[in-house]
């Protein structure tokens, strides 16, 4: 059995969330940030059989698009002088960022 982490961004939710449901896998949602852009994201926690797993993989790759935005970044404090924003610099955001862990035991009660 295999423990599956996916960061996806919040915009491909609900897209994931139906597909993993049509396709018999069954998650566990929690709300989380990103780090760089502070965009909304989900993380889905899925327990898998590891004949399953390909399977998973591909419905998360296939509901998850990455898509390119454009962001204006606080500048550095070298300058205090600088201006407070520089020009807006093009991202790629969305898609998956996908964990695999091995299981060493599961329970259900």
């Amino acid at each position: 059995m295999k423990l599956v982490l996916a960061i996806i961004q919040e915009r491909d939710g609900k897209r994931v969330a139906d597909a993993l449901a049509e396709n018999g896998f069954f998650y566990t949602k929690i709300a989380s940030t990103g780090g760089f852009l502070r965009d909304g994201n989900q993380t889905l926690l899925l327990g898998v059989e590891d004949e399953r797993l390909q399977e998973v993989l591909e419905v998360l790759k296939a509901n998850s698009d990455a898509r390119d935005q454009y962001v204006s970044l606080p500048s550095p404090d070298v300058m205090p002088s600088a201006p407070l924003l520089q020009a807006p610099v093009r991202v790629t955001v969305g898609g998956a960022v996908v964990f695999v862990l091995d299981v060493e035991s599961f329970h259900r009660w």
